[in-house]
This record gives structure tokens, sequence and C-alpha cells, in this order.
């Protein structure tokens, strides 16, 4: 019985079956792709973690070092379960040549290593350890992704020659926001190119327990070990190995919870469509005894097919991408350990769908037991009440086409009819503009200001070399005699002892300078301005417990000095944790200087920048516009992947839910249409006044949704960027996408879906519709 009365229904409803089909299988699809997507980049970061033997606790230095002194800490510590300090042989990128093409322009700071003993190992594409020989060399991942390299190129660097065997991943450094990129060279070939840079130590520490790493970093500082650079810690580097397939993935899961949303509207009004067509048989089957359960399940058993098919075509669609979506997280860390439980995630997922939508269905039907079995028999339909445009006459319309008019006036009377159109409009828009705008704010130079860098054309980087203050002091020298620099900046990090409130010590690395010509965003407070004031990063004001106006405690030249806290603001450089005052400081050594330098003509950015580089060879110079292609390129990439799908995806919604409002539209408007044609109305009128419907709901729609975007959009992706470590965040929306390209797809795609919706008015004959 089921059977027959299921595929009467579905041949009767074609198009209503398709299409809540059809969004039943996108949000099934999008749920099962984030499930598989999230499980296998937590496991596939583990495994590449596991297998590279990843340091719980990596302390960068420059300068002389004392490893005697270094090996009895970790001996007498007895957090310690292994240690060893690494050399990176820190070479100018202009000397490096890759295939004839010097990496002059490259803003990493590229470095050569050999193969550890005891952990942190260099992986191949494989994940097997990587035993190299004399005269080949590894290359990172990024470079092979970029297409700077292929195996088999030649590597020039100086005079000595190498050949690519291959490229390694690196569980510190694969991803681009990691300032460094190690190669990888035989120990024979180290020791020869050994002179043509300076040498850099990774100081290396693995725990035994690894929630002790908080008590671990607090000793090391407390034994006044090397500090001379940043200081990364486990998470850090699991963080910067998520965050560009993370954004991505966050995207798919905001979209899939809407289109799941947008899947409930649609069988929503679906049902409540046919609930009113089968109103009087509704009647009848009560009056004749039929209990309400029965009823349901006649209705229920047709939806459960419709979610059946539904979830399962999504799932199987989920394998078209997968591929695709995993292909960056496999190429950088390589296969997950937990792809097959990926899988079984995947089809919770499509379960969750499916029985979210079965106890939907069942919840709507439960209006069953408000239906009269007398007014149903006697009316044949649910009576409607159209409050709410009384006022609107059209005796009274001076402003309006008669036929827009009309169209204006049937929304305003029939709010609730039109509720379901507008909601999912509202979530199309959302859709639309949300990935876009995080898109957008990625790749736009203001980002950069929330992961602790000033926004200027030129960023001068010295380090790893002598004399940094009188370098710094000649640089500054030629921007002050440049006239095409309009303003400039130079901030020198050195490294300070903190109170903290148990009052141990605490190496906190500070930058002096003038922090108000290129200031970074604050989420709390504002930039130091007195020489009393401190700005903490975010990391640094969470584990020293301070908030914006706290006071805490520096030894400066042996004397300590009270400061304020002034602001706290989002870095994820030197391992998160910096701070920014303005006080002069003569006493500690300078650990490295960053000058910032800002052009009165932007397009001489290239030039200027390659400029300084021939003139200051011991700098690292960039131009921010490189800076932030070559830090964020594959984070700009992945979100750019995720917003165009959720584009594509957006319309198509639009335009079958516009087309099947429109359908049952005509279907319950029968009668009116008629008529309406008896006084003279033609076709071309009767389809002026549902474009002028649908138009009007879009308009709503549009303002309200991008509204929310900018709101609670803005919320959400703050959210999502605060956990990879920028605690402040705003959109940086590009008003032609957002307010004009994005409104013109939605208006073409409803008015093109009304047309095709509204087909069917024309057919409607007079005869057939009006009863006296």
């Amino acid at each position: 019985m089921y059977y027959k009365i299921i595929r009467n229904d579905i041949s009767k409803s074609k198009l209503i079956t398709l299409t809540t089909t059809i969004f039943i299988a996108a949000a099934a699809m999008l749920v099962t792709l984030s499930a598989i997507l999230v499980v296998n980049l937590s496991g596939a970061i583990d495994s590449l973690m596991k297998q590279a033997k990843t340091p719980h606790f990596l302390q960068m230095h420059s300068g002389d070092i004392d490893t005697v002194r270094l090996k009895d800490f970790a001996e007498k510590n007895s957090h310690v379960d292994e240690f060893q300090v690494l050399e990176f042989l820190n070479i100018d990128s202009a000397k490096i040549v890759i295939d004839r093409n010097s990496l002059a322009d490259n803003v990493q700071d590229n470095g050569f290593s050999t193969q550890s003993e005891k952990f942190d190992y260099l992986l191949d594409l494989d994940g097997n350890i990587i035993n190299v020989s004399d005269g080949e060399i590894y290359v990172p991942v990024g470079y092979f992704k970029d297409g700077t390299a292929k195996v088999g190129d030649k590597v020039v660097i100086d005079e000595k020659k190498f050949t690519v065997a291959g490229f390694l991943r690196d569980s510190q450094m694969n991803s681009l926001l990691a300032s460094s990129k190690r190669f990888l060279v035989s120990e024979n070939d180290y020791a020869e190119i050994k002179d043509y840079g300076s040498t850099e130590y990774l100081i290396e520490f693995r725990l035994k327990d690894l929630s002790e790493i908080g008590t671990f970093e607090a000793a090391y500082t407390s034994a006044g070990l090397e500090v001379n650079g940043p200081t990364i810690t486990y998470p850090l580097f699991k963080m910067l190995n998520a965050i560009s397939d993370g954004l991505m993935i966050a995207v798919i899961l905001l979209v899939s919870v809407l289109v799941v949303a947008i899947a409930f509207m649609c069988i929503r009004f679906t049902l409540l469509a046919k609930i009113e067509d089968d109103y009087r048989e509704i009647g009848v089957m009560k009056a004749i005894g039929l209990r309400v359960s029965d009823i349901k399940k006649l209705y229920l058993a047709k939806y459960t097919v419709i979610a059946a098919v539904g979830s399962t075509l999504g799932f199987a669609l989920s394998f078209l991408f997968r591929g695709m979506l995993l292909e960056n997280i496999r190429l950088y860390m390589g296969e997950s350990e937990n792809s097959s439980i990926a899988i079984i995630f995947g089809i919770i997922g499509m379960l969750l769908v499916f029985l979210a939508i079965i106890a939907y269905v069942s919840k709507v039907l439960k209006r069953f037991r408000k239906i009269s079995a007398a007014e149903a028999i006697r009316f044949g339909a649910l009576q409607e009440k159209s409050a709410g445009a009384k006022r609107f006459c059209l005796s009274r319309n001076r402003l309006l086409h008669t036929n827009i008019f009309l169209g204006v006036k049937d929304v305003l009377a029939r709010k609730g009819l039109y509720a379901t159109m507008l909601a999912v409009l509202v979530i199309s828009t959302f859709i639309i503009i949300v990935p876009q705008n995080l898109s957008n704010t990625i790749s736009s130079k203001s980002f950069i200001t929330y992961m602790g860098i000033g926004n200027s054309d030129i960023r001068i980087d010295i380090q790893q070399t002598d004399h940094i203050s009188k370098k710094a002091a000649e640089i500054i020298r030629t921007l002050e005699h440049d006239s095409t620099i309009s303003k400039h900046t130079l901030l020198t990090t050195k490294s300070f002892k903190a109170k903290t409130e148990n009052g141990s010590e605490e190496r906190i690395k500070i930058e002096l300078g003038d922090h108000s010509i290129f200031p970074v965003e604050y989420s709390k407070g504002r930039a130091p301005v007195k020489e009393d004031e401190i700005a903490l990063s975010a990391i640094n004001a969470d584990e020293l417990g301070k908030k914006v106006g706290d006071g805490m405690t520096l030894v400066i030249d042996g004397k300590e000095n009270k400061l304020t806290v002034s602001g706290i603001y989002s870095d994820i450089s030197n391992g998160g944790k910096t701070a920014k005052a303005v006080f002069p400081d003569h006493s500690a050594d300078i650990m490295w200087c960053v000058i910032y330098a800002k052009l009165s003509d932007k397009s001489l950015a290239a030039d200027k920048t390659s400029e300084y580089a021939n003139k200051f060879n011991f700098a690292k110079i960039s131009g921010i516009d490189e800076y932030i292609t070559q830090t964020f390129g594959s984070t700009i990439s992945s979100v750019d992947k995720a917003s165009t799908a959720a584009i594509i995806i957006a319309l198509i919604i639009t335009i079958l839910i516009t087309i099947l409002f429109m359908k049952l539209l005509i279907a319950k408007d029968r009668y009116p249409i008629a008529v309406m044609k008896a006084f003279g109305f033609t076709n071309s009128d009767i389809m002026a006044q549902y474009m002028s419907r649908a138009v009007f709901v879009l308009i709503i729609g549009i303002i309200l949704g991008t509204f929310l975007a900018n709101t609670l959009g803005e919320v959400l992706a703050g959210a999502v960027i605060s956990s990879f470590g920028a605690s402040s965040f705003h959109f940086a929306v590009n008003p032609l996408t957002a307010y004009l390209l994005s409104p013109l797809m939605m208006i073409s795609s409803v008015l093109i879906a009304t047309i095709i919706g509204t087909s069917g008015a024309g057919k409607i004959k007079i005869s057939e519709h009006i009863k006296e």
C-alpha cells in the first residue's frame, strides 16, 4: 500500500520531489564532506608530527651558544625526554638559484640543514625519513606546489651545485605562515657551504609529558639559557599546519549548516503545500475515524524515501569532491591515520541529516491535530487571513504600476506564505557574502595587522648578522634622503625578563620603537605611547594573566621597572609571544630589527624593493604585497575555493527554491488568476505581478542577508580566525562584489527562475477554475 501511495504521489509532483531530493543531497554531501575533512586534517597533522617526532619545545637562537650548559640543563630537568641542537644555515635567498631562477624575491628565510639523528626528522612525500646523498638536495614541498622546483632541477648556492632529488615535508616549517624553510643536504655538502651564510641554532626538546610544557618553558627561562630568537611550542606547530585547510573546512561547515536549514525550509514549504492540496481528503480520513498517527504515516513514508535517497546520493557525491579537497592536505602532510575513521564519521554525518529530516517532517505533521474534519470537508482548503495590507489600496496608488502594486500588496497580505522564500533568500545572500568577505579580508593588505605586522609598502628585516644597530641606522639614513618614501619607522626587538605573579621570571621579547606609524590591530586597548606602557600579544597576555590596565614588572639593566598594559593585539609571528613598548634601552642586545616604509607612489614598490635589495644585501627586503602572497597564499587559495563553491551552491539553491515556490504559488492561486483573466488581465500582466512579488521579497532578502553577513557573519568568521591566533577581526568588504555583483547575480537568478516557475500561469483556463 505504501509503495503505491509513494509512487503515485511522486509521479504527480516530480518537480517538488526532485527539488527536495536535491536539497537533502546537497545538505548530506556538505555535512559528510565537513566530517571527512575535519577528521582527515586532524589525523594527517597527527601522523606527520608523530612520524617526524616534532619537538615539543623549540628555541631558535642566533649568536654564540653553550651546548655543554644546555646539555647539562636537559640532563637535570626531569621533564626532558630527548634533547638536541640542530644547525640551520641561513643563506641569502638571492644566492639560491633553482633551475636558473633566483629566490631573491622570496620572503621566506631559506636555510640548509642535515638530517636529524634523534627527532625532528625531515620526511619525503611517502612519509619516510630522508637519507640524502652527496650532490643531492631535498626542497620544501611548498616550492613544489608553487612550481618553483621539480625533480631533476639544478640548484646552485653560490658556486656549489646540487640536483633536486625530491621534496620534503617539514612538521615545523611546512606552513607558509612559518617564516623559515629548510632545504636538506648531506653532511659533507653542508660542510662545504657552511661559509656561505650565517648559522642559526634550533635548540629542541621533547618532553615526557606534553601537558608540562608551560612548567618546562618557565624552567628554561629561569635558567638563563640561550633565547636570541623565537620560542615555539608543539601546539603552535599544530596550529600553523592546520590554518590553511582549517579555514576552508570552516567555510564548508558554515555553508553545510545553512544548506541543512534551507533543506528544512524547503521540506516544510512543500509539505504544507501538499497538506493544503489534500485538505479535504485529510478531513474525510479524520471523519471516517482514521487516527492522526495513521494519516501521518502516509506522508512520513514518502519523505522517508526522499530523505533516504537524498542522503545516500549526497554521501556518494561527497566522494567526487573529497579527493580534490584532500589534495592539499595529502601533499603537505601525507595520508591521515584516521582515513578509515573519516568514512565512518561521514556516514554518521549522513545519518544525522537523514534522522534530522525525518524528525522535522514528523514535527510539521503534528498540525494534523489542528485540522477540523468538518471545516476541511466544508471548505476544502485552509481559510487564510489576509490581514496586513488593508491600508494598501489600489485606489490610493499613485506611484507604482498596477501590476507591481498588486504584486507587492499580495506579499504584504500573505506574509506567512512568503516567509519561507524570504528566509531562503536571506540565507543564500549570507552564503554568498560571508565566504567572499572572508576571502577578501585575508587577501587584503590590512589582514597582516591582525597578525602583528604593520601595514606598509616595504618591509626590511635585519637579523642573523653583526652590528645590527649600525646597519639599521645606515638604512634609515637612506630612507630619510629618499623622496619617494613618505614615512618610515624602525622597530628593534630585544629580550627582557618579566616578573610573574608568583615571583618567578619569564623571558619576554619586546619590540621597541614608535608603534603609531604602522599600527597593528588591537583587540583591546591601544598601542603604547608612554615610556611606562607596554602592549602584549594575545598569547602573552593569556599566559601572564594580564589585561588592559594591569601592571607588570620588567627587569631593565638590572633594575625593576613598573609598566602598565595599554593594549592587547593579535600576533602569530615569532611564536605569538611578543610585546610592544616605546621606552629607550641601551642595555640589552638587539635580537633583530624590522623597518617599515610607506611610498608616496605605491607603483614604485617593486622597483624600490629591488633597489634596496641590491644596496643592502645583509637585509631581507620585501614588498608587502609579495609578502602577503607568499605568506598567506595557500590560505587565500583554500578560502577562495570554498568561496567559489559557496556562490555556486547559493545560486543553484536560489534558482531551485524560486522555481519551486512559483510553481506551488501558481497551483495555489489558480482561482485568483482565473478571476484576473476574466477582468481582462493579460498573461504578461500576471507574469509582471509574480515578477514584482519575487523581486520585492528578493530586495528585502538581500538587505537582511547583507546586514547579517556583515554582523553575525563577521562574528562567526572572527571566532574561527581567533582560534588561529588573530584575536581581533573585522571584515574588509569589497563594495563592488558585496553590494553590486552579488545582488546582480541573485536578481538575475530569481528573475530567470520566476519566468520558468510562472510559465504555467498562461495555461490556466477561466472556465475550469472559476466556480460559482
